[in-house]
């Protein structure tokens, strides 16, 4: 066996679990960590400027590819509770980070030395195990552990919290003979696959609902082989957007009180059998439960058990990585003796929506309406773009307006929904998929939580294009100040001193100067025929300085975006398109499949 300290351990098990994607910072308590890293190097390490940064950018990374699972590395104390958020987000949206940080010595953890805090039962709510190490022998089967459980069942984020002196205690470890542990996944079985065949079978409109487990669980291509083995249309969540391509005539379109469009929730309304895999019941998906569910039976496929039947009792249940059971449905419906009924009619009833039901985006007032910029950047960026985003009105507009084409190409902080989460996120996406392009979307809130991580990117040349929608507002929390008839707390619009007379005065921060000042580039678009200029000459400025490109584009202060409580209740603020004109970057133009016929 080989003498070496516990850290130098911990530096080789990343390698061997391949996890050796790494953002964080130095400090007293984590140091050692740090030597281990720099006498290996072969783990690669992105500086943040903040430890809730860094979380996000290791939680960016494990979202770009499969099998990836970022690392974000921190000191005691408030490094830690730094992470909270981070862990949160991770975990909301079933993604393995692994956060590790350092500790004060096992002998002053009680005696409220500096920077000591009980970070494991802090941690223990939002990850699968948080744990001091309080041996060093144990270090190696922490790891081990720790390993297995974020890929097992729900994926989620573990925090280990490693004491200074345990770091550097010498222990005995062979690399050469250690194994990770093979994760445990559930699995429908046949008999399962042949029940949900039996009530498709009963249907007359079935649509599968295509959630984020599809994704984790690397099963896009046969969730659509199975859709067009059995010609049922498919509706992805936000989660699950890119499981199947948005120009498939087999996708019915995101639905939802939110993040929807109005040919997926149409779709639905009109399906009696509703088949959701990998996906939650989220309440910006479902609304008004009486609703969504009036008239359908559900069967809900899910790898987590406790999600069955949590939001409400499906007809048939089963607990299954979203892979597994497509596995076992192609199996059986391959095998079915006198196979399904013909769904091919219904599919071209929700394929035909998707010429009649469009917003208008083609706005041409100044100040811009946000439609617009939506329009511009399906046109600007095309199919092999990567958006990322977190929440508002931004994403919400973004989601009813964008176009996505394939699984990992929206990565979205779904559930938890951080302010700030965009930018660090990117960061890590942009880290995970070099040469490709990344795109950003942000309401200048969100943008303005976490800015100082463009720095990181101008510093380590992360380069990605982030698109700042800017009304100077909380514009998600003004509108829903509506129903209270208030406008509150919620403008950021002020006059800035080093701003006046310019076309964005008023509009309080100069978020070009920032992103600037930070090393990057950064342009601001008033004239909405001037966004689509705008984005390429930001493309140019990234492939040329392989730095963030800051985007900002100056709204109309309030605009309310379309949503409701039900989803046969969204309130529509804007004119509908009538014309193909209207929605020039729609999937398929207004009236063509009509005039096809």
């Amino acid at each position: 066996m080989t003498r070496m300290r516990a850290v130098d351990a911990v530096v080789l098990i990343l390698e061997k679990e391949g996890a050796t994607e790494t953002f964080g910072l130095p400090g007293a308590a984590i140091n050692p960590l740090y030597s281990a890293m720099r006498a290996h190097g072969g783990i690669r390490h992105t500086l943040a400027r903040h430890v809730e940064g860094a979380s996000h950018m290791a939680d960016g990374y494990t979202r770009s590819a499969p099998g990836n699972i970022g690392v974000c590395l921190g000191t005691s104390g408030p490094a830690g509770t730094d992470m909270i958020t981070g862990l949160y987000a991770a975990a909301a949206d079933s993604q393995p980070i692994l956060c590790i940080t350092g500790q004060a010595p096992v002998a002053v953890l009680d005696k409220e030395d500096f920077q000591a805090v009980d970070i494991a039962s802090i941690a223990k709510p939002v990850t699968k195990m948080a744990k001091t190490v309080l041996e060093a022998g144990q270090v190696p089967g922490v790891f081990q552990t720790a390993f297995q459980l974020m890929r097992s069942a729900r994926p989620g984020p573990v925090l280990i919290d490693l004491p200074i002196d345990v770091q550097q205690t010498e222990i005995d470890f062979d690399i050469d003979t250690y194994e990770p542990l093979a994760p445990a996944k559930p699995a429908a079985t046949a008999a399962q696959a042949e029940k949900i065949l039996d009530l498709i079978a009963e249907a007359e409109h079935p649509i599968i609902i295509a959630g984020g487990g599809i994704i984790n669980a690397d099963a896009a291509d046969r969730l659509v082989e199975f859709a067009e083995l059995t010609s049922i249309p498919v509706s992805p969540t936000l989660m699950g957007w890119g499981a199947i391509p948005d120009d498939h005539p087999l996708a019915a379109g995101m639905v939802g009180i939110q993040t929807h469009v109005r040919y997926g929730n149409a779709s639905f309304l009109e399906s009696d059998l509703v088949i959701g895999i990998g996906n939650r019941w989220a309440n910006r998906h479902t609304g008004n439960l009486e609703v969504y569910r009036k008239g359908r039976k559900f069967v809900h496929i899910d790898i987590e058990p406790t999600q069955i039947g949590r939001v409400f009792a499906p007809d048939f249940g089963v607990a299954s990585d979203a892979g597994a059971a497509l596995d076992a449905l192609l199996a059986a419906a391959r095998s079915r003796s006198g196979g399904l009924p013909d769904f091919t009619g219904w599919a071209g009833e929700c394929t035909a929506r998707k010429a009649t039901e469009h917003r208008k985006t083609n706005f041409t007032e100044v100040p811009i309406k946000p439609q617009r910029v939506y329009q511009e950047m399906n046109q600007a960026f095309g199919k092999d773009v990567t958006y990322v985003s977190t929440i508002g009105l931004s994403q919400i507009a973004g989601a009813q307006m964008l176009h996505v084409y394939r699984p990992r190409h929206w990565i979205n902080a779904g559930q938890a929904g951080p302010l700030g989460w965009t930018g660090p996120a990117a960061l890590g996406v942009a880290k995970g998929k070099p040469g490709e392009t990344v795109v950003a979307l942000s309401g200048d809130y969100d943008f303005q939580f976490m800015i100082e991580e463009l720095a990181v990117g101008a510093q380590h040349k992360i380069p990605y294009v982030h698109v700042v929608v800017n009304n100077s507002y909380l514009g998600l929390i003004r509108q829903s100040q509506r129903g209270f008839e208030m406008d509150y707390e919620v403008s950021l619009a002020f006059e800035n001193i080093n701003t006046a007379g310019s076309a964005s005065s008023g509009y309080g921060v100069d978020h070009v100067a920032v992103a600037q000042g930070l090393g990057c580039k950064a342009l601001r678009v008033e004239d909405p025929e001037l966004i689509g200029e705008g984005l390429r000459v930001a493309k140019e400025l990234m492939d040329e300085h392989q730095v963030p490109v800051v985007v900002e584009v100056i709204l109309e202060r309030v605009t309310n975006i379309s949503m409701g409580t039900a989803l046969d209740q969204i309130n529509e603020f804007e004119t509908l398109a009538q014309t193909p004109a209207d929605a020039p970057s729609a999937l398929i133009p207004m009236g063509e499949l009509a005039a096809a016929k």
